[in-house]
C-alpha cells in the first residue's frame, strides 16, 4: 500500500514523462491536411415548449423506434412522427409527468417509461398502466434507466434494479443484498446478448450474465477519487452515469471521464487528453461500438472514429452566445472549427438519440435536430467543397 507522499511521487514521474514526450512529439501545422474527416452536422431545428408542440422545454430521455421519436420531459410525454407532433399529459391520462427514461419494446411496441417518482408505466394501445413499489415488485419508484433484454423489462432505480418479466409477470430484485452493489443508486442500464450492464453511482459498473445468472463488477481498479492515477487499468471512476453496449463493446460515462471496454481492455477518455469537451458526462450512446455521443454540461462531444481517435463536438461558442460551433480534434488536437446554426440556449445536454441519418440531442432548455442530409459513419476522405 503506497503512502500519500508515493502517490505523489508517482504522479509527478508520469507528469515528467509525459512533458518530455509532448516536446519530443512534431507539431500539427495550421495547414495540415485534415482527411480522413468525419461528418459534421452544421444544419439544424430547435424545438420548444408551445409552438412545436413540446410540453415542456426541460428534455430528460430521447428514444428513437422506426421513425418515430419518443421524448420525454419535465412535463409529459412526446411523440414525433413525420413532422408531426403528438404530447400527453396528466390531462391525457399520464399518470406521472417527469419521464426519464424511455425504450420501446421491438417484440410487442409497447412504449415504457420510467418516471422521477411516479414509478414504471408501460403505455399501450393508448393506455398507461402504472407500476409502483406498492403494487409490484418494483424496488422503488425514482427511475432513471429502462433496458429491455428477451422478455424482461430492466429498470435502474435509486435503489437498485428490479427485473419484470412481460410473459410470466414475476418481478426480480437486485440490491446490495443479493448483487455487488457498493451503492445502490442504479443511474442506467443496458443490455444486448444476454447481458446487462448497470451504471451504479458511485458503484461503477455492474454486469450480468443472462445465461450463468451471475453478477460480475467493474471498478477503477487504483480506487482514487480525485485522479485517475494510472491510465487504461480499467473503468475511469466510479461515479458512473450511463452505459450503453452493442457488439460486444461496452462503453460506460462518468463525472470524470469515459471508458470503453471490448472484453479484454480497457481505454479511457478525459478531457485534458482527448476530444472529449468536459468530463462531466450525464449520457452515452454507442450505435455501432466504434463511435460513440456523449451528452456533457459543455455540449455533445461525439467520437466519430475508434481508430483514428477523430472527434466532433457540438457547442456554444461562446457562455453569453446562443450559436454553436462544430470543433473537430484528432485526440487532443483541435484541427477545424466550423459554424453551425444551431441556437439552443443552453448546451447542457441530457440526452441523445439517432433516428436514421439524423441526430437528436435534448437539453435543460430546448431540443435539437441536427439534419444528417448526406451523413456517413467513421471517417473518408474530405471532397473538394465539402465542410465549410
Amino acid at each position: 500500500m503506497r503512502t500519500k507522499n508515493q502517490k505523489l511521487k508517482v504522479i509527478r514521474l508520469f507528469a515528467g514523462v509525459l512533458i518530455c514526450l509532448l516536446a519530443a512529439a512534431p507539431a500539427i501545422s495550421a495547414d495540415a491536411s485534415i482527411d480522413p474527416v468525419p461528418f459534421v452536422y452544421q444544419n439544424w431545428e430547435v424545438f420548444y415548449k408551445g409552438s412545436n408542440g413540446l410540453p415542456n422545454d426541460h428534455i430528460f430521455s430521447l428514444c428513437a423506434d422506426k421513425g418515430v421519436l419518443w421524448v420525454g420531459t419535465e412535463g409529459g410525454l412526446a411523440r414525433y412522427e413525420k413532422d408531426e407532433w403528438r404530447s400527453w399529459t396528466k390531462a391525457d391520462g399520464l399518470p406521472w409527468e417527469v419521464i426519464t427514461s424511455i425504450k420501446v419494446s421491438e417484440k410487442t411496441g409497447d412504449v415504457w417509461l420510467g418516471m422521477f417518482g411516479g414509478g414504471l408505466v408501460r403505455f399501450s394501445g393508448g393506455r398507461f398502466d402504472q407500476f409502483t413499489q406498492f403494487n409490484s415488485g418494483l424496488v422503488n419508484d425514482v427511475i432513471y434507466g429502462i433496458t429491455i433484454l428477451e422478455d424482461n423489462v430492466w429498470v435502474a432505480t435509486a435503489a437498485g434494479v428490479s427485473a419484470y418479466n412481460t410473459v410470466s409477470g414475476q418481478w426480480q430484485i437486485f440490491n446490495e443484498k443479493n448483487a455487488p452493489m457498493e451503492e445502490i443508486w442504479c443511474y442506467n442500464v443496458d443490455a444486448a446478448d444476454g447481458k446487462v450492464f448497470v451504471a451504479v453511482w458511485g458503484g461503477g459498473v455492474l454486469e450480468w450474465d443472462e445465461r450463468t445468472r451471475r453478477w460480475d463488477a467493474h471498478r477503477d481498479p487504483d480506487r482514487e477519487m480525485e485522479i485517475d492515477l494510472f491510465r487504461d487499468d480499467g473503468l475511469i471512476h466510479i461515479i458512473t452515469t450511463s452505459v450503453s453496449y452493442t457488439k460486444g463493446i461496452l462503453w460506460a460515462a462518468t463525472y470524470f471521464g469515459m471508458s470503453r471496454y471490448d472484453g479484454t481492455s480497457w481505454r479511457g477518455y478525459m478531457d485534458h487528453d482527448s476530444g472529449l469537451v468536459s468530463n462531466f458526462i450525464n449520457f452515452n450512446i454507442s450505435p455501432d461500438g466504434n463511435t460513440c455521443y456523449a451528452a456533457t454540461d459543455k455540449g455533445l462531444s461525439v467520437l466519430c472514429d475508434y481508430q483514428s481517435d477523430t472527434w466532433v463536438t457540438y457547442r456554444r461558442a461562446a457562455p453569453d452566445v446562443k450559436q454553436w460551433t462544430a470543433h473537430m480534434n484528432r485526440g487532443k488536437q483541435e484541427i477545424r472549427v466550423l459554424k453551425t446554426n444551431l441556437t439552443l440556449p443552453n448546451d447542457f445536454v441530457i440526452c441523445a438519440a439517432l433516428m436514421g441519418e439524423d441526430l437528436w440531442i435534448g437539453t435543460g432548455h430546448g431540443l435539437a435536430r441536427g439534419t444528417g442530409q448526406g451523413y456517413y459513419p467513421g471517417v473518408k476522405p474530405m471532397m473538394k467543397g465539402g465542410l465549410q
